[in-house]
C-alpha cells in the first residue's frame, strides 16, 4: 500500500528535523579535522578511524581536503537513510 501525501509530508518534516546540520559538519571539519569529527558526526565511524590512521601519511591530509566536497553528499545519504527508516515505520 503506497504512502499518502500526508504521510510523505510528515516524513519529510521529520527528515528535515533529524538530519545532520551542514553547518555543524563543516565547523567540525574546519576545527576538528585531525580527529575526523565530521565523519563521526555524519555516522561514518569506520572511515573516520581509517582517515585518522591515514593522517600519519600524506594521503590523509589530501583526504580531509576532499571531504570538503563530500560533506553535502554524506548529508544527503544520511537524509535518505532517515527517510527509508521513516517510510518503513509508516507502512507498519
Amino acid at each position: 500500500m503506497p504512502l499518502t501525501t500526508e504521510q510523505r509530508m510528515l516524513i519529510e518534516m521529520r527528515v528535515a528535523n533529524e538530519s545532520p546540520s551542514t553547518a555543524t559538519a563543516y565547523l567540525l571539519w574546519i576545527f576538528l579535522w585531525f580527529v575526523s569529527a565530521h565523519r563521526f558526526y555524519l555516522g561514518r565511524p569506520g572511515s573516520a578511524i581509517l582517515q585518522i590512521l591515514c593522517y600519519f601519511i600524506v594521503i590523509g591530509f589530501v583526504w580531509v581536503l576532499i571531504d570538503a566536497f563530500l560533506i553535502p553528499g554524506m548529508i544527503r545519504d544520511k537524509q535518505d537513510e532517515i527517510r527509508r527508516r521513516l517510510e518503513l515505520e509508516a507502512l507498519r
